[in-house]
């Protein structure tokens, strides 16, 4: 047994080893998984804001079809200018239906002139003034729609004034009007839920997902690399000539993609919670408050997890006659373990039933969640834990029968 465990632990060392050695692998598997969160949390904050400061720079066309008898308010004119909306008044066509009308325009605003159509109707009501409108525009173009955002923000700032003056003129204030039932203190203080509890339930609805993605796919390079690549290149044989039984290579390779694939998934795990914490604005989310039980929960499903996903694509990896095939098979395959990860996320927990915890894919993803909300339930533990094993196992069980055929790990001539 230990000469076994020796050899096993050799041949992972050899296959870790080489992994190290390849710099290629080492930014794909661990740099990039690290980094990618902290640069999506900073990148792309900044990249919006540059595209909506570039959006803001351009002079739009706005025209304004009003009746021949009104005048536009004085209220908007500045508002206008200051937004960069060069307007020009237009008579309203009288053949209109209603202001959303879009037969007569349509075709204007889809050729970009003007970019924005406002088209208001002045009222009679017991308000100070009175408008009806309607804002045309081609959702499809980025200046149209900046166009959009600028006319309905100065319309929407102009409405609060006219209910304000409304209001002043019947002696009311805005919140003896508008909020006549209102919560008395902090609307916070009625959550009893801690801001570690509040980021464990917004953490366990993503978290489980990418696990299951970036688990399946970082294990398939080295698992293609280590099966059909050593065929390809021809050394395949060189390993089964060793003293190392077969099973002992097909464990050493799996131990070996295994440590890959589960140290990949940490390192972006890091990086996601160092995100979390220290990249979002303060007081928007938090680290989960998970006990020691919940995070022992947590890497154990990971790991079954991880055993499961390396010995399914070893064993499919071996069966290919080529890196070409085996990468043409295994990349549509990750999608057996994508798509149920996804689901996952939206099973309710509430009464869910236990025939949950042993559909393969699920169990796992749904301990995840569980774990991250700190929830300790021992049937659902038991589940998850049994069937993962018994899969994981399955799973080792049939990769080690493809190491055993001859035809699958003789390299090609």
């Amino acid at each position: 047994m230990r000469d076994s465990v020796s050899r096993i632990w050799t041949v992972a060392s050899k296959e870790l080893l080489d992994f190290v050695r390849d710099w290629r692998t080492l930014v794909a598997l661990v740099l990039v998984p690290l980094l990618i969160f902290p640069l999506f949390f900073i990148a792309l904050p900044l990249f919006l804001q540059g595209e909506m400061a570039e959006l803001d720079q351009y002079e739009l066309q706005l025209e304004i079809q009003i009746s021949n008898d009104e005048l536009l308010p004085n209220y908007l004119i500045e508002p206008f200018n200051s937004s960069q909306l060069n307007y020009t008044l237009v008579s309203l066509d009288d053949n209109l239906e209603n202001l959303s009308d879009n037969r007569i325009d349509g075709e204007r605003i889809r050729n970009g002139d003007p970019h924005v159509i406002l088209r208001l109707d002045e009222t009679n009501t017991n308000s100070t003034e009175s408008w009806n409108y309607s804002v045309l525009y081609d959702a499809t173009s980025e200046l149209s729609s900046e166009g959009y955002h600028r006319v309905m923000s100065i319309i929407q700032i102009w409405e609060s004034e006219i209910i304000n003056q409304t209001l002043t003129e019947a002696n009311l204030t805005r919140s003896e009007a508008l909020d006549p039932i209102h919560w008395d203190g902090d609307s916070d203080d009625g959550n009893v839920a801690t801001s570690g509890q509040s980021a464990g339930l917004a953490l366990s609805m993503f978290i489980p997902m990418i696990v299951a993605i970036w688990t399946a796919s970082s294990a398939i390079q080295p698992s293609i690399d280590l099966t059909a690549g050593e065929r390809e290149r021809g050394t395949m044989e060189a390993l089964l000539s060793t003293p190392a039984k077969r099973v002992e290579l097909l464990y050493g390779k799996w131990v070996a993609v295994g440590v890959v694939a589960g140290t990949s998934v940490l390192f972006q795990l890091v990086g996601l919670l160092f995100a979390v914490a220290f990249l979002m604005p303060p007081d928007t989310f938090g680290i989960p408050a998970l006990s020691i039980w919940s995070i022992a929960s947590l890497l154990l499903s990971v790991l079954l997890f991880a055993i499961f996903v390396v010995a399914i694509e070893l064993a499919l990896s071996v069966r290919a006659h080529s890196v070409k095939e085996a990468g043409t098979v295994l990349g549509p395959f990750v999608l057996a373990f994508i798509i149920p990860a996804m689901f996952a996320q939206f099973v309710n927990l509430e009464g869910i039933e236990w025939w949950w915890f042993v559909a393969p894919i699920f169990n796992v993803c749904l301990a995840m969640r569980e774990a991250l909300l700190d929830i300790n339930d021992i049937s659902h533990v038991a589940l998850w834990l049994g069937s993962s094993l018994i899969y994981a196992i399955l799973a080792v069980t049939w990769a080690a029968k493809q190491f055993h055929r001859e035809d699958l790990v003789e390299s090609l001539s």
